[in-house]
C-alpha cells in the first residue's frame, strides 16, 4: 500500500513560491521526501501575486472550475509549473489572492481572509475531480486549510473521488487559529449547528483551527516537545482541553531539513563551501557577511551572532531588546534579518544607526543572505517564547554556527546543552524566559568561543547532527498507512 499511497497537500505557502515562515519550508520539502519513498503527492495552494510575479513559468491546467463562497459558485483557473519534480497546483482567483503579501500587512491581517481561505478550501473537490486524483490522505496545514476536513464531513459526503480520504492536520503554530466574527459564518456554506462547541465556535467567534482539530482523523505537530506543550495552559492558547481530548490522535513528528538546499558542502548561495573536516571556507563566508552588513573590519576576530526570524514577541524580541545594549558593549557583532511587527522594524532601524559597524539589520526576507548568515556567523540566537519546531537552529548546526536557544518545543528536541570542557553538546540553552537567563546563555557561549580548541569541537559535534527529511517522511508515511488501514 505504501508505494501507491496518494496524498494531497493543502497549504497556504511553500518554498520556492511563497513564504512567511517555516510552514513554507515544510511544504516545499516534505512532498519530495515522501515521493522518494514511493508516495504519489500533489500540492494545492493559492496563486498569489508573488507566485505570479516569480521566475517559475506556469501552465494552465484548467479554466473556469467552480469553487464555493457563501454557498455560491465562484470560478477559478488551475495553474501548474511548466516543469518540476512533482505536481504543484495553484488556485487562481485574482481578487482574492493577487496581493502584495499572503495574509496581511504589518498593520494587520487582510479583512477578507475568511473569504479567501474558505474559498481556497472549497476548491479541493473540483481540483481532485478535474485531475482525476483520488487521494488516500489529504494533508492540511494550519488554519488556512482547516475547513477541508469540515467540508469532507459536512459537504462532500457524496463525492466518491474524495469521501474516503483520511485527513491529517499539521499544526505548525497553535498561536494562529483563524479567528473571525460569527456574523461571517454563513460565508462558509455550513449549517448553523456547526457553529457550536463540537464544531467551529470558540467564545462566540469562528475558530477555523478548532474546526480542523475536531474533524481531522489525525493531528500532528512539528516536534514531540511541542505536541506535549500544547496540551498545557501555558502553550495551548485556549485549545489545550480539546487537544487533551484528542490526544490519542495527536502525534509529534519533528520537521526535517532539506540538506540539498542547506548544507555547507554544496550550498551554491555562499562564497566558499566547507565541511566539518575542512573548515577554512567558514572564515571566507564570515568576511563576506561582514561586508554585506557593513560591519567594522577591525572586529574580524570577534564573534558574529545571527538572527533570521519573524520580528515578533513570540520569537523573543522583547528579550533581544532587553539584552542588546549590554551585549553590544562587548567585542561582538550582531546581524538580524526578518520582517514582522512594526514596533520592531522601527526599533531595529534606530539601533542599527546607533551601533553602526557592530549591528547589521535588514528588514526583508532574503534567501541568499539567509544562507550567507548561516555560513558566516559564529552563533545563532533563538530566544523564542515558544517554538513548535524551528528550522534555523537545525540549519545552524549543519553550518557549524552554534545555537543559543531557549529550551522549548523543537529547540529543546534538537539542541543538546554544551559542556565545552568535556567536548560534549551542540549549543547553549536557557529555560527561564527572562533577559537574565538569555544573557547568561550568551555569555556562556562567548566564554567558550575564547577557547578555539573547545569551540571547534562544538562545531564538529553540531555539524555531525542529522535531521534529514527522510526520517520525518517515514514517520508521516507510517501514520498515513495506519489511517488508511483503519488503525490510526
Amino acid at each position: 500500500m505504501a508505494r501507491n499511497l496518494r496524498v494531497l497537500f493543502v497549504a497556504s505557502e511553500a518554498v520556492p513560491f511563497a513564504k512567511t515562515g517555516g510552514l513554507a519550508d515544510v511544504v516545499g520539502a516534505l512532498p519530495n521526501a515522501l515521493k522518494s519513498l514511493g508516495a504519489d503527492v500533489r500540492v494545492l495552494m493559492p496563486y498569489y501575486g508573488m507566485v505570479k510575479q516569480g521566475k517559475i513559468p506556469m501552465a494552465t491546467v484548467a479554466e473556469n472550475l467552480e469553487g464555493q463562497l457563501g454557498g455560491n459558485g465562484l470560478a477559478f483557473d488551475l495553474k501548474t509549473p511548466a516543469a518540476g519534480d512533482y505536481p504543484f497546483y495553484f488556485v487562481e482567483r485574482d481578487e482574492l489572492f493577487e496581493r502584495s503579501q499572503l495574509y496581511g500587512t504589518p498593520k494587520g491581517d487582510y479583512f477578507d481572509n475568511l473569504e479567501r481561505f474558505s474559498f481556497f478550501c472549497s476548491t479541493v473537490l473540483p481540483v481532485c475531480q478535474n485531475l482525476d486524483f483520488q487521494p488516500d490522505v489529504i494533508h492540511c496545514h494550519d488554519w488556512q486549510s482547516c475547513l477541508v476536513p469540515v467540508y469532507l464531513h459536512h459537504r462532500w459526503q457524496g463525492a466518491e473521488i474524495i469521501n474516503r480520504a483520511k485527513v491529517v492536520l499539521t499544526i505548525h503554530n497553535l498561536a494562529y487559529q483563524g479567528m473571525f466574527y460569527k456574523e461571517k459564518f454563513p460565508l462558509l456554506g455550513l449549517d448553523w449547528p456547526l457553529f457550536g462547541i463540537d464544531g467551529l465556535e470558540y467564545y462566540d467567534q469562528i475558530n477555523l483551527l478548532k474546526g480542523g482539530i475536531n474533524f481531522a482523523d489525525a493531528i500532528t505537530t512539528v516536534s514531540v516537545g511541542y505536541s506535549k506543550e500544547i496540551q498545557t495552559p501555558e502553550f495551548g492558547y485556549g485549545l489545550e482541553g480539546l487537544l487533551r481530548h484528542r490526544s490519542a490522535a495527536l502525534h509529534g513528528i519533528l520537521n526535517g531539513v532539506d540538506y540539498q538546499d542547506w548544507s555547507p558542502e554544496n550550498d551554491h548561495l555562499i562564497p566558499a563551501n566547507f565541511s566539518k573536516d575542512k573548515l577554512a571556507g567558514k572564515a571566507k563566508n564570515k568576511a563576506a557577511l561582514m561586508e554585506a552588513f557593513s560591519l567594522d573590519p577591525k572586529l574580524s576576530k570577534a564573534p558574529i551572532m545571527a538572527m533570521i526570524s519573524r520580528l515578533a514577541d513570540q520569537k523573543g524580541f522583547d528579550l533581544v531588546a532587553a539584552v542588546l545594549p549590554e551585549l553590544l558593549k562587548q567585542e561582538v557583532m550582531v546581524v538580524i534579518l526578518g520582517t514582522g511587527e512594526e514596533k520592531y522594524h522601527r526599533w531595529l532601524a534606530q539601533e542599527a544607526a546607533k551601533y553602526h559597524g557592530k549591528l547589521g539589520v535588514k528588514i526583508a526576507f532574503d534567501n541568499s543572505l539567509a544562507h550567507l548568515m548561516e555560513a558566516g556567523a559564529d552563533m545563532f540566537l533563538m530566544p523564542s517564547r515558544f517554538e513548535p519546531c524551528g528550522l534555523n537552529q537545525m540549519y545552524s548546526l549543519k553550518y557549524g554556527t552554534i545555537p543559543v536557544v531557549r529550551a522549548t518545543g523543537g529547540l529543546a528536541d534538537t539542541v543538546d546543552q554544551a559542556d565545552p570542557a568535556k567536548g560534549t553538546g551542540t549549543g547553549f540553552l536557557f529555560t527561564d524566559y527572562t533577559p537574565e537567563a538569555f544573557a547568561a546563555a550568551i555569555n556562556a557561549a562567548l566564554k567558550a568561543y575564547k577557547n578555539q580548541k573547545q569551540w571547534r569541537k562544538l562545531m564538529e559535534n553540531a555539524m555531525s547532527q542529522d535531521f534529514s527529511w527522510e526520517r520525518s517522511a517515514s514517520a508521516y508515511l507510517n501514520l498515513y498507512k495506519l489511517l488508511v488501514e483503519g488503525e490510526g
